[in-house]
Parts: structure tokens; C-alpha cells; sequence
């Protein structure tokens, strides 16, 4: 992975040297000095974000709590369905976080003192709320979770809907027969002897 980040770093070095060459002419000295300044600080910083990222726990395979693959097999199974608490869009199954093995070692626990998966999914639900249920049941409270975008999405072709008729009743055009016709000759015609007063 080092071997990749300084191909990187290398890679980002030599951008910088070609905006160099090419934004010398567009730029005055003093411009350009803070301008590469600038730039080298953020690729310095991204290579240290590389470095950080290569090193980071994701990348580690997970080791499995038990010796028995179908135990293991069950855990993974049950810890799909649960949220990881800290990552939050992630299963319990797929995060590397501390709290995620925790709550991994319990399904285990469970599994081995003879519980059924309903019954491990209940105890999680009592112990730390419907949020821990990676696909939450439709229930009272939950209500709003799964009916509230269905809600606001019909809200907002109704307001559409508003707005085009609104728009289209501005844009109907007037059409006036002979006698409206007149009747405004005849009122700018009256107006007419001001304007020549005026002017």
C-alpha cells in the first residue's frame, strides 16, 4: 500500500510542477507562490490521508468469535439484521467498530444459550430501541419512518401542481373584441392632447 501512495504522491508532484508551467503566464509571481503553497500543503495532507487510510481498521478482516462455522454462520446471519450503532448505515455483520463485535459476541452468547433468533432480535430491540433494526417494522412509532417520503413526495407534486396551474392561468391570454378595442383608442386618444402640453 505505501508502495501505491507515494505512486500517488509522485502522480500529484508532477501535477503540480505542470500547473507550474501552464498558470506561470497567467499569474503574477507573488499569486503563484501562494497558489503552489497552498497546493502543496493539501497534497501533503492528502498523502497523509492515503497513509492514515491504509492503516485503517477497514481494511483488516474481521475474525470470527467462534471455532464452529455454522455458530458462525448464525451470528453472521442474525448480525445482518442489526444496525451497527456507532456507523449507522452499516450492519453489526459488515463494521469492524468495538461496539459491533460487542454486540456480536451477544448474539453468540445468545445463540449458545439456546435462543432463537426472534427471541435474540426482541432482546436487542429492549435493550437498545427500534433503531438497532437495520429494516425497522411498521408499527405506531415507526409510521412516519416508512409513510412520511410517501407523504412529503405526493406534498410536493400537489404544490407542482399548484404552481403550474398558477403559472398557466397568468400566461392565458386577454382577447378583446372590437368594442374593447375602442374603448382604449378612445381612452388613449383622450390622454394624448397632456402628452402634447406636457412635451
Amino acid at each position: 500500500m505505501i508502495v501505491l501512495n507515494l505512486t500517488k504522491f509522485k502522480l500529484i508532484a508532477l501535477h503540480l510542477v505542470a500547473f507550474k508551467q501552464i498558470s506561470f503566464h497567467i499569474f503574477s509571481q507573488r499569486k503563484m507562490t501562494a497558489v503552489l503553497s497552498k497546493l502543496s500543503l493539501l497534497s501533503v495532507a492528502t498523502f497523509l490521508s492515503m497513509a492514515a487510510l491504509a492503516q485503517s481498521p477497514t481494511n483488516i478482516i474481521a475474525q470470527p468469535l467462534v471455532k464452529d462455522p455454522v455458530l458462525e454462520a448464525k451470528v453472521m446471519e442474525i448480525s445482518k439484521d442489526l444496525r451497527c450503532l456507532v456507523c449507522q448505515n452499516e450492519t453489526i455483520a459488515g463494521s469492524h467498530a468495538d461496539l459491533a463485535v460487542d454486540l456480536r459476541q451477544q448474539v453468540k452468547e445468545q445463540l449458545e444459550a439456546g435462543k432463537t433468533q426472534s427471541e435474540i432480535m426482541q432482546y436487542m430491540v429492549d435493550r437498545y430501541g427500534d433503531f438497532i433494526l437495520y429494516n425497522p417494522r411498521i408499527k405506531s412509532s415507526t409510521l412516519v419512518l416508512w409513510g412520511g417520503p410517501f407523504v412529503l413526495m405526493l406534498l410536493g407534486f400537489w404544490a407542482l401542481r399548484a404552481h403550474v396551474k398558477q403559472q398557466n392561468k397568468l400566461e392565458t391570454l386577454v382577447v378583446l373584441d372590437q368594442q374593447d378595442l375602442s374603448q382604449a383608442r378612445a381612452m388613449l386618444e383622450a390622454q394624448a392632447p397632456f402628452k402634447k402640453d406636457i412635451g
